[in-house]
């Protein structure tokens, strides 16, 4: 009972809805999911997590993002109830025009163009900062 129990709680959120319908199209980086959906990316892995925690989808690292996809396989009323939901919903509005923006975002590359300006570099935005500071406390120290 209580398996049944999160999977609603995991359905009755908007947002969560919205994530599910997009992986019902197949494995999404989340800077794929905060693009289409225009939300930071704290507030996606917030419910990315509650829909991990529910046993509807899994996630795996690929470089430094996380990409994110439907179980497989799901069972019983879970894959009932993804297999409804991709059904009936794929004709709204707001899922046909987020699986639109989905095709568009996707084309941009997100995770490459992000991944590849740091490995350009050589140097990760963090690694810059840090350096950064180091050398206003040796000016600083000077």
């Amino acid at each position: 009972m209580e398996d049944i129990a999160q999977i609603y709680k995991a359905l009755s959120e908007r947002m969560r809805l919205r994530i599910l319908m997009l992986l019902t199209h197949g494995e999404l980086c989340v800077c794929d999911i905060m693009a289409v959906l225009e939300e930071p990316q704290s507030k996606v892995s917030r419910h990315v997590a509650y829909l991990k925690n529910s046993g509807l989808i899994k996630g795996k690292r690929v470089g430094t993002w996380m990409h994110y996809f439907l179980k497989e396989p799901l069972e019983g009323l879970a894959a009932a109830h993804v297999e409804f939901i991709r059904r009936e919903l794929s004709g709204l509005d707001w899922a046909k025009a987020d699986a639109e923006k989905m095709r568009n975002v996707q084309a941009k590359k997100l995770c490459e163009a992000s991944a590849g300006g740091a490995a350009a570099s050589g140097k990760s935005k963090t690694v810059k900062k840090r350096q950064a500071a180091m050398n206003k406390r040796t000016k600083a120290n000077s």
